[in-house]
């Protein structure tokens, strides 16, 4: 009787989980130990899933272990790898549980790049497979009813958890066997089929009737719901829906039984004919229509003896009243099982091997703390090299600190010497031709790069187009433009900044173009240098002097505030602080990140200082310039003013400029290349993406090519062609349409001695024919055979042998002598109307008998023929 339903598993197709979240590891951590045991992690993943996926599993704990392991797994890297179509992209193939399929299509399946999809199939396959494994517990023992009990329970979990995740999980239609209703369905009867293994444990405890009378009911009603569920829905083997039945019907008649024990204890004998007349008529239905599915013998018979026992009491001694049916009072219920939620982790035994490997979340948090961090150093280097330069332009504009140092007039003052020697440490004018050189094939590697990466994408596209024009609703696929929205705008940000580095490196040639003749003369030796530059009257009665003194003070301390902003940039790019911590201390806690306002304040608490250092330094510089540009007026008052002198002094200052301009191109320059360098490698991970996400669609496009043709098989033949309009239209009305369906050529039925049917009645012959009827058969006669021989009706069935066919007819099976399935049969006279084989014929027929589709009449008995003529007629 306890016959229980255990569910299919899910077949997978083979996935090589290693090699995507590796390339994936690759990209996004850097280089080291840390990143050589995450990708050995992914090889173990990948282990896992074929160990609990590629191949058979037995029904037993180890195997569940196995897979919920797997589960597992599974949930713990979701929040660490971003799995998508256009991320990291793995396409997971299951088939369907319950389809069948056909010889030439093959079951039913579903390809998806979700990881939600995986975790769905894998967690069937564990209420499946705990489905199975208690169907094979021993319900004889406490022990084998409390597996079993509990694996019904988790199943029904499982299945549960299915029916409320699996559409938001999927974002569109799920394959039947995992679709809402079904996986409702399958939870249902989990949940029945474990109340009714507590109803076994309590019959085997031997609880009160009372009790196991509400417990049976409650299987009952389970069983009930399950079956109303299914019944109008072919989502579920063929062979569920009896059983449920069956299982209803038996589980209410157990609760009748029970109850009828507890009515007869408590005096109420009619009551107890009356439940266990219901309990007889509803195992007699099981036993008359379920009986294949499931044996009630020992339940009738159990039942029946006690219905007769009562019976036979009650007529001799109680003479109780029997109540309808309809009157007795309803059975209570009792319910001692609940689906087991999904709590992660499943197995006991469960081991991240991503433990160090931090949360997607928390990664993207601190990719955009950094991107924060950035801008907010660069934001603060940025003013203080601004100000330099601008303080730099004001020092060159008033020649100085070459104003005060040119004391001779004819020799090179020593500023203007220091700068000369440190372009030409740096290279000099061949460092600036060298590095715009290198810029235009740093920018054209670039550009092919990304294009290269876009024609990917755009041939991937026309692909997809053109299959879903040919296909139409059957390409049930992302479409490629939707798919590659996210690349497309990042290629078009990848465009955008590569058009903006070509202006940068256009401006910057142009700065070179106007300062390369100055910059070269710095770079000339002091000799040649000195001779460029114009000779002056000497300024040598200004040494010495207040004026002088207040500018070289000035000056030594704007050089040091230069000096006390290069020191605090370099601190500020020294700052490292890791936020992983902060991060993932606010997700443990609050269960998300406000990465904003932790980022903020973050950055507050560690470059406050920074920034208010800057400003000082700001303001500082600002007081300076003012004083020493007052302090210039002043020396320019005192200084003596010609046409040779200015002329010098310009000449000074312009090389001041280019050596200013000079480490301004040499850092833009530097800047520039490493940029480059930096955007080439940001380009060819781009290019990697696009082109894995290429090779996922194209094998994606592959496998659904192949179901389509397999879909496409499975379909049903075309219509058969219909006959042209002359084969099917009556000639004149005179004659019936030909079948569509070709007639058989007939056929010899062997063991079987073939009847002659009956003889035609003969010919009315009139008075004056019959005295011609005795002469002779000759050519003479012919002429008034027609008039004497009026038509005569064929008996029935005789005009099948006698016309023409309406379809050409194969000729008759062969003959062969000695062969016992054939027999010989003479050839009757008035065989083959359309004179075929004459012959064979003992005589040469009249042409009186002639006409054609008319039989023709039988002729005198021929000497030797031992049998009377008949028309032949054809086998059926």
């Amino acid at each position: 009787m306890t016959n229980f339903i255990s569910v299919q598993l899910k077949k997978a197709s083979e996935v090589d989980l290693a090699k995507p979240l590796c390339k994936f590891i690759q990209q996004s951590y850097p280089g080291g130990d840390a990143q050589a045991e995450h990708c050995r992690a992914a090889e173990e993943l990948s282990k896992l899933r074929k160990s609990a996926l590629g191949r058979p599993l037995d029904k037993h704990d180890a195997c569940l272990d196995t897979l919920l392991r797997y589960y597992d797994q599974l949930c713990s890297i979701e929040p660490k790898f971003p799995f998508s179509e256009n991320q990291v992209c793995v396409t997971f193939t299951w088939k369907d549980a319950f389809d069948k399929g056909s010889l030439f299509g093959g079951s039913v399946k579903l390809a998806l790049a979700s990881l939600g999809y995986e975790k769905t199939c894998v967690l069937f396959n564990c209420g499946a497979l705990a489905s199975q494994i208690a169907a094979e517990q021993n319900l004889d023992n406490d022990e084998g009813l409390k597996a079993a009990a509990k694996h019904y329970q988790f199943a029904s979990g499982a299945f549960q958890h299915i029916k409320d995740t699996v559409l938001s999980a999927l974002n569109r239609e799920p394959t039947v066997d995992i679709s809402p209703d079904t996986v409702g369905t399958l939870s249902l009867i989990m949940l029945a089929q474990a109340q009714e293994v507590f109803f076994l444990k309590a019959t085997r405890d031997k609880m009160k009737d009372g009790i196991i009378a509400k417990l049976a009911n409650q299987a009952a009603d389970y069983y009930g719901d399950a079956y109303k569920q299914c019944q109008y829905k072919d989502t579920l083997p063929k062979e569920v829906f009896p059983v449920l039945a069956a299982k209803h019907c038996i589980m209410q008649a157990n609760a009748e039984y029970h109850q009828s024990i507890l009515a007869k204890q408590q005096k109420k004998f009619g009551e107890e004919i009356g439940r266990l007349q219901h309990a007889a008529d509803l195992v007699k239905t099981v036993a008359s229509r379920y009986d294949e599915y499931i044996n009630v013998k020992d339940l009738v018979d159990k039942i029946n003896r006690a219905l007769t026992a009562a019976k036979k009491d009650n007529d001799f001694i109680y003479h109780d009243r029997v109540p309808d049916l309809k009157d007795l009072e309803p059975i209570g219920k009792a319910s001692l099982v609940k689906s087991t939620p999904v709590v992660v982790p499943l197995s006991q035994k469960f081991t991240d091997l991503f433990e160090k490997m931090v949360p997607l979340q928390v990664q993207q948090s601190v990719s955009v703390y950094n991107q924060r961090k950035a801008d907010l150093v660069n934001r603060l280097i940025a003013q203080m090299r601004e100000a330099t330069n601008l303080a730099n332009g004001v020092l060159a504009s008033l020649n100085l600190p070459a104003a005060i140092e040119d004391v001779s007039g004819d020799t090179v003052p020593q500023s203007i010497l220091n700068k000369s020697k440190s372009v030409i440490e740096q290279g000099g004018i061949q460092t600036v031709d060298q590095l715009i050189k290198d810029l235009p094939e740093l920018l054209q590697r670039n550009k092919e790069i990304l294009d290269e990466s876009l024609r990917l994408l755009d041939e991937e596209e026309t692909t997809d187009n053109e299959l879903r024009t040919k296909f139409k609703e059957r390409w049930q696929r992302t479409p490629s433009i939707e798919l590659y929205k996210p690349l497309r705008a990042e290629g078009a940000n990848f465009h955008s900044i590569l058009n903006k580095a070509v202006q940068a490196d256009g401006q910057v040639r142009e700065c070179y173009q106007s300062h390369r003749d100055t910059i070269a003369l710095l770079c000339k030796p002091e000799a040649e240098l000195n001779a460029a530059i114009p000779s002056a009257n000497p300024a040598k009665t200004l040494q010495g002097s207040e004026v002088v003194n207040v500018l070289r003070t000035l000056l030594a301390g704007l050089d040091e505030v230069k000096k006390e902003r290069e020191q605090l940039e370099n601190d500020m790019k020294a700052v490292n602080f890791d936020m992983t911590s902060k991060f993932l201390a606010a997700l443990a806690q609050d269960g998300a990140i406000n990465e904003e306002a932790i980022s903020v304040t973050e950055l507050d608490r560690i470059y406050g200082s920074y920034t208010q250092k800057v400003q000082e330094s700001l303001k500082k510089q600002e007081e300076l310039l003012k004083n020493i540009q007052n302090a210039h007026q002043d020396f320019s008052k005192m200084k003596q003013s010609n046409n040779e002198s200015n002329l010098r002094e310009e000449v000074l200052k312009n090389l001041a400029v280019a050596n200013d301009k000079f480490v301004e191109l040499v850092a833009n320059l530097k800047e520039g290349t490493k940029f480059y360098n930096e955007l080439t490698e940001i380009l060819l991970k781009f290019q990697n993406k696009c082109s894995d996400i290429v090779f996922a669609r194209k094998t994606e496009r592959d496998e659904l090519l192949k179901d389509l043709q397999q879909s496409i098989a499975r379909e049903p033949s075309a219509p058969s062609i219909p006959l042209p309009t002359y084969q099917t239209t009556p000639a004149g009305g005179g004659k019936p349409a030909a079948s569509s369906t070709p007639t058989p050529a007939p056929r010899t039925m062997v063991g079987a001695k073939p009847q002659p049917p009956a003889r035609p009645p003969p010919p009315v012959i009139s008075a004056a024919s019959s005295s011609t009827s005795s002469a002779p058969t000759g050519p003479a006669a012919a002429p008034a055979a027609p008039a004497a021989a009026p038509p005569v009706a064929p008996a029935p069935g005789v005009g099948a042998s006698s016309t023409a066919p309406s379809q050409a007819q194969g000729p008759p099976y062969p003959t062969y002598p000695g062969f016992p399935g054939y027999c010989q049969m003479p050839m009757p006279v008035g065989y083959n109307p359309y004179m075929y084989g004459q012959y064979n014929l003992p005589y040469v027929p009249s042409p009186v008998f002639q006409n054609p589709g008319q039989p023709p009449y039988p002729a005198s008995q021929q000497p030797g023929y031992p049998f009377p003529q008949q028309p032949y007629y054809p086998q059926q």
